[in-house]
C-alpha cells in the first residue's frame, strides 16, 4: 500500500544467499505483461525498454533489493513482477521471480453533516441532514448513521451516494438521513465512514440536538 502522490516500496524479496555480484545479474520490473518499469543490466541502469510513463520515476535500492516508484498515481495500481536472471556460462537464465500488488490509498475528508432545510425544528416534523466526505480512495464500503440518545446508540444504515472524479480518480461519498424530529431528550447525531477493515473508520463531528 502507498499513499496518493507519495514513493512507493516494492519489493523483490530476493535473499541472495549466493552473494552473487550485481554485475552479473540482470533485474527487470514490469507491470502486468509487458510493461518495462524497471531495468538494471548487470550492474546499469538501462533505460531503452522502459515504459514512457516510468522514465524519471524509479529508482532501485540493490542492497535491499526494493524498486521506488515515485509519485505513485492511482494508474499506477496493479501487479508488479520483478525477475532477476543470472549470467551463466555467457546465457542469462531466471534464478528469481516475486510478485508485488500495488493500491493506492488517498485520505477521505472528515465527514461533515449538513441541514437540508431552513426554519426552525418542530416535534413530529422530521429532521433532513446529510453527511458528506470527498477525496478519497479506494471506494468506501459503507456510510453508517449513529442516534445517541442517553445510554442508547441506535446504528442507521442509509443509501449512500458515491462519485468519482473522471480526471483525478477520487471518490466524493454523501449519505441523507430523514427522521423524526427527537423530542424531550439530547439527541447528538453522527455518521460514521467505513473504509474497510485495514484502514478503519471516519467520523463527523456530532450534531447536538
Amino acid at each position: 500500500k502507498s499513499f496518493l502522490n507519495h514513493t512507493a516500496y516494492l519489493s523483490c524479496y530476493f535473499p541472495n544467499s549466493q552473494k552473487t555480484d550485481v554485475k552479473d545479474l540482470r533485474v527487470f520490473w514490469q507491470k502486468g505483461a509487458a510493461e518495462v518499469v524497471h531495468e538494471v543490466y548487470y550492474g546499469q541502469e538501462k533505460h531503452d525498454n522502459l515504459s514512457p510513463k516510468y522514465i524519471n520515476r524509479t529508482k532501485m535500492d540493490m542492497d535491499k533489493w526494493t524498486l521506488q516508484l515515485l509519485n505513485a498515481g492511482i494508474v499506477d495500481e496493479g501487479q508488479y513482477t520483478c525477475i532477476i536472471q543470472h549470467r551463466d556460462k555467457g546465457s542469462p537464465k531466471v534464478i528469481h521471480t516475486s510478485v508485488c500488488l500495488l493500491h493506492i490509498i488517498a485520505n477521505y475528508s472528515q465527514p461533515e453533516i449538513a441541514w437540508l432545510h431552513t426554519g426552525e425544528l418542530k416535534p413530529n416534523e422530521y429532521l433532513n441532514l446529510s453527511c458528506s466526505s470527498s477525496g478519497g480512495y479506494p471506494e468506501p464500503k459503507q456510510m453508517t448513521w449513529l442516534i445517541s440518545q442517553e445510554n442508547t446508540t441506535y446504528r442507521l444504515m442509509r443509501h449512500m451516494n458515491v462519485s468519482q472524479d473522471a480526471v483525478t480518480k477520487l471518490y466524493n461519498v454523501t449519505s441523507k438521513l430523514n427522521i423524526t424530529v427527537p423530542t424531550n431528550t439530547l439527541t447528538n447525531i453522527s455518521c460514521l465512514l467505513h473504509l474497510g477493515e485495514q484502514l478503519g473508520s471516519l467520523v463527523s463531528v456530532p450534531l447536538g440536538i
